[in-house]
């Protein structure tokens, strides 16, 4: 009879450590949540979707990652704070929504600073990009990486958009960015700042006419149901930042966190690639579903034009990015 219920008694011991240990294991496991705006059609949600499987498996488990697309966690602006905060972990939005916390960042977004993709990458991912990462960490973000959305393009219900002139008059959507509402504004158009949740909406009924995006975002959102011109006027490279909530990064271990930023490179170089392979492919999309694509547009009236958006920046911010931007870019 002793033997007996000292064996039920290792075994209760045995069961109770088991179970300890699968509830170390449970606790152990970090979840993040991954939060963005863009439909689940667009790079930023396959950029997710790689960022997710890759970070689960390298940390063998002890990192699960949820992905929330499509405005699920709220606009760009809130999923900021809300990854300052720590209510969301990670977050993925243009690069103009965080100049409210860095205003000369909007550097980065005026028309015509980067001419091609290649300078655009050099400068973000060298020492200029990674100093406004950098800042970012004052404000309670961990900058991962500069994905891209592409440069900008006009859209509109009016015609074909060939030089300046032709904005003019028009009801134009334009983001956060003040570089470029001042371009439209200096154009003749009427800039109205919409969260682009509600663009198509709000093109759809009238309250805008006109709007500008990279390709991916207008066939992401569906934009060729609702506006029939599009020009291709590359008039701003819109890129992503990728932004973690610091004190989350920092609670993580040392092996942990290297997968983290490990996997951020790869992820954005992976998203940057399928851009530039894509772009072509989603234009002749377009086209096919009924959009006018205009690619007769005469970019050097448009750089002359805007140029008091250069001036107006460098008067309130100073020129001391810009000329590290175009330093970096040669």
């Amino acid at each position: 009879m002793k033997t007996f219920f000292k064996a039920i008694g290792v075994a209760s011991v045995l069961a109770v450590g088991a179970l300890s240990v699968s509830a170390l294991s449970a606790s152990a496991q970090v979840t993040l949540k991954l939060a963005h705006a863009a439909p689940a059609s667009d790079l930023q949600q396959t950029l997710s979707l790689f960022f997710k499987e890759q970070v689960e498996a390298r940390s063998n488990g002890s990192l699960k990652v949820n992905v929330f697309p499509q405005g699920q966690l709220g606009n760009d602006a809130q999923m900021i704070d809300g990854t300052r905060s720590g209510i969301i972990d990670i977050e993925m939005s243009g690069l103009n929504n965080f100049t409210g916390l860095i205003p000369e960042a909007a550097a980065f977004t005026l028309p015509f600073m980067f001419p091609t993709r290649e300078i655009a990458y050099k400068v973000l991912d060298g020492d200029v990009g990674q100093g406004v990462s950098k800042q970012m960490e004052e404000f309670g973000l961990k900058g991962l990486g500069y994905p891209e959305n592409g440069y900008r393009n006009v859209s509109n219900n009016r015609g074909p958009i060939r030089v300046p002139e032709d904005l003019k008059g028009l009801r134009m959507r334009v983001n956060s960015s003040k570089a470029l509402n001042d371009m439209f504004d200096m154009v003749g158009a009427n800039p109205q700042q919409i969260p682009v949740a509600e663009l198509y909406t709000a093109l759809e009924t009238g309250v805008v006419d006109a709007q500008d995006h990279p390709i991916g975002v207008v066939q992401s959102f569906k934009f060729y149901e609702v506006q029939k011109y599009l020009s291709l006027t590359r008039h701003a490279y819109s890129p992503l930042a990728l932004v973690m909530n610091l004190n989350k990064f920092n609670g993580l271990s040392a092996e942990e966190q290297k997968i983290i930023t490990e996997v951020s490179a790869e992820a954005v170089a992976m998203q940057r690639e399928l851009s530039i392979a894509k772009e072509d492919e989603m234009i002749a999309t377009l086209e096919a579903e009924g959009m006018m694509v205009n690619r007769d547009v005469d970019g050097a009236a448009f750089q002359k034009a805007v140029k008091p958006v250069w001036r107006n920046f460098i008067k309130e911010n100073g020129d001391t990015l810009i000329n590290a931007i175009l330093e970096a870019g040669m």
